[in-house]
């Protein structure tokens, strides 16, 4: 192993170490080559590398209920935003990354970059899928280096909706959003909206995604789902 090499294992290794405590995992990495479409580091220049840090099923929830709880105003109108931000930024200015989250513009290809991350497709809902996690875990986070760094994440091959029998996803679903095979978001909307949906996807969090067979054990606790449906902007 080269001295470059072991620095960067060093680094791979601190980030982990810093993110772990609060629910957080380094999710795969992407290297980009020359004249590549890249973000841009804070000094202007090109990332070389991005690394995704996110949530594995329910594994962020208790350390972001705990600082939501310390917060005089429950986090703001966008806690979990909130939450991630004093989490990683942090770690990229200690680190001298830069961060960038989904919420915040200039918009990163969060989805482009998970897909050649961790080799993931999307499901019929639009989520990606992974092979173990299933539908349970998100990004919430990347930071981007001036080098390229080692792979954070195992690369997945096939995609676990090819082999699915029945699709339940798709008759679970109360406003018939998947009848097309492709999530309609409209459709979805105008159910949330009505009148037959209290006790449905807003009480109990998506009913097409709680059918999926791929990564049960993921599946996101009672409380996270209500707060994740409660947080749609209809």
């Amino acid at each position: 192993m080269t001295a470059a090499s072991a620095c960067d294992d060093n680094l791979v290794q601190m980030l982990r170490a810093a993110l772990e405590p609060h629910g957080l995992f380094l999710r795969g990495t992407v290297n980009f080559v020359a004249g590549e479409a890249a973000p841009q580091l804070k000094g202007g220049a090109p990332a070389a590398s991005v690394l995704l840090v996110g949530n594995i099923g329910g594994s962020l929830w208790e350390p972001f209920s705990r600082w939501r709880a310390d917060q005089p105003d429950q986090g703001g109108t966008d806690p979990l935003d909130n939450w991630s931000k004093q989490i990683i930024q942090p770690v990229a200015e200690r680190l001298d990354a830069t961060a960038y989250y989904p919420s915040d513009p200039p918009w990163q290809p969060f989805q482009r970059w998970a897909m050649r991350a961790e080799g993931l497709k999307p499901s019929p809902l639009g989520i990606l899928i992974h092979p173990k996690y299933g539908l349970w875990h998100g990004y919430r986070g990347a930071l981007g280096f001036d080098r390229v760094l080692p792979q954070t994440g195992k690369v997945s091959t096939g995609h676990p909706c090819d082999a699915c029998v029945g699709k339940p996803c798709i008759s679970a679903c109360p406003a018939d959003a998947l009848a097309a095979r492709a999530f309609d978001v409209a459709r979805c909307r105008t159910h949330l909206r009505s009148k037959e949906e209290p006790g449905g996807c807003l009480a109990l969090g998506c009913l097409s995604r709680d059918v999926c067979p791929v990564g049960r054990d993921f599946r996101y606790p009672d409380a996270q789902l209500r707060f994740h449906m409660a947080a749609l902007r209809l």
